[in-house]
């Protein structure tokens, strides 16, 4: 070895074995921006052969200039990741610095009986105390709330629905809330736990959601895919698992977007056929049970159903139909408006903002989502939302801000659920007095 080389190699130790060298070993989350489409392609690269986990957008092939990425990178790639930025003049922010101690406030404090007051619902639950919240609530509720078994999932967890009914007028209509359909996105079933509370605590109080009930059974799911939920909670390093858990027929990968596996356009926009791939979308439309579910569940009340809502994170997004193309709903400006007002109130309520319009222009075009399904199916209200934040904390939302999002969610629901019983419900008889 030559006297310059072994005077480069020591240099180069030195300053690796220097104290705070490797203080940047933790695993972060960084948000890039590439601004060429080399930059573009080298994101795409490191988000595909390197130990990294997309956060935003969901699949590399969403990537562009100008728009903003959330990557999650573990601290054994750190170096390697950031070497590779540097090498190609990608900069980057430090989103979160140590998402494990956000992971672990995330799971803090699971085990409270939901009667012991509010606290419950400003908390995280597990699978199980999931099901046991949705036990106690229709033995407390025997009169208003009925638990119902739509199906099971993958790995044989139950699927219920919790139908709220308070009056046993006759052709009534109904909604659909779904929460959970994406493993990782936590506050999403929060909400759902956060809207039956808040119907059972407050009919009868709030004028909103007394019309809502008086007028509509509510069902609600508060996690449509257990399976992926309860691994986010049990495995290790698995808390950003996006799927569910169904095991492919090469055994090599494990996972289905359940979001991409119901029978609209199925397979040909922002979905992949690749097990391995985030946004897999199965082998083809409803091969997941919990997709199936849920399908045959509104086909069998696609009469009755008017408003159809699933719940995700992160962004701050009122989406609806379409998602699988740019061309318009036929009820395009009636959605428009009502998650227009929905933004306008939260903007006036609670100080933030969201985004809102159809998918694939306001997010991305992909095929195979259950909002452009169930508008498919007849359901003409039909939106998703993405609940908060904006990529501070991402989906490490904090329990200290579950009620700030979830009263955001609740303020859009009540307001789009109003709007849609002035659009669909007869006018009443009005006699002079």
């Amino acid at each position: 070895m030559s006297t310059p080389l072994i005077w480069f190699v020591f240099m180069n130790l030195s300053i690796l074995l220097k104290p705070g060298y490797c203080t940047e070993t933790s695993d972060q989350v960084l948000s890039i921006t590439p601004q060429t489409q080399e930059q573009v392609d080298t994101l795409r690269n490191v988000s595909t052969h390197y130990e990294t986990v997309l956060w935003q957008p969901v699949s590399n092939e969403y990537i562009s200039t100008q728009v903003q990425v959330h990557l999650y990178v573990p601290g054994n790639s750190s170096v390697t990741v950031k070497a590779i930025l540097q090498k190609h003049g990608i900069t980057h922010k430090v989103l979160l610095a140590n998402p494990n101690v956000l992971t672990e406030m995330q799971m803090k404090n699971d085990s409270t009986d939901p009667r012991s007051g509010s606290t419950f619902y400003e908390r995280y639950h597990t699978l199980e105390g999931i099901y046991d919240w949705i036990n106690r609530t229709a033995q407390d509720n025997p009169r208003t709330v009925k638990a119902i078994l739509i199906g099971s999932s993958y790995e044989k967890r139950p699927l219920y629905v919790l139908k709220l009914s308070f009056n046993d007028r006759p052709n009534r209509k109904a909604m659909w809330i779904d929460c959970g359909i994406h493993a990782r996105e936590w506050i999403s079933p929060a909400f759902c736990l956060w809207f039956v509370h808040h119907s059972l605590s407050f009919y009868q109080q709030n004028s909103e959601i007394t019309r809502i009930l008086d007028s509509m059974d509510v069902y609600v799911l508060p996690v449509m895919n257990p399976d992926g939920y309860k691994y986010t909670w049990t495995a290790i390093k698995r808390r950003w698992w996006r799927k569910n858990r169904s095991i492919s027929k090469s055994g090599f990968c494990v996972g289905v977007d359940l979001n991409r596996n119901f029978d609209v356009d199925w397979g040909i926009k922002g979905s992949s056929q690749n097990p391995c791939e985030e946004i897999n979308c199965g082998p083809f439309p409803e091969s997941e049970p919990e997709a199936q579910a849920v399908a045959n569940f509104l086909r069998r009340h696609k009469d009755t159903v008017q408003l159809y809502i699933t719940i995700h994170s992160y962004s701050q997004m009122f989406i609806f139909p379409y998602s699988y193309t740019f061309d318009q709903a036929e009820n395009h400006n009636d959605l428009l408006e009502m998650v227009q007002e929905a933004a306008q109130r939260i903007k006036r309520y609670y100080r933030n903002t969201y985004t809102y319009g159809p998918g694939a222009a306001t997010l991305y075009p992909c095929s195979g989502g259950s909002d452009d399904w169930a508008y498919k199916l007849g359901i003409k209200y039909s939106f998703t939302f993405e609940l908060q934040d904006r990529g501070e904390y991402g989906f490490l939302l904090p329990p200290s801000h579950i009620s700030g999002a979830c009263n955001e969610a609740l303020l859009a629901v009540k307001t789009i659920a109003v709007k849609v019983l002035e659009k669909t419900q007869a006018p009443a008889n009005h006699h002079t007095i």
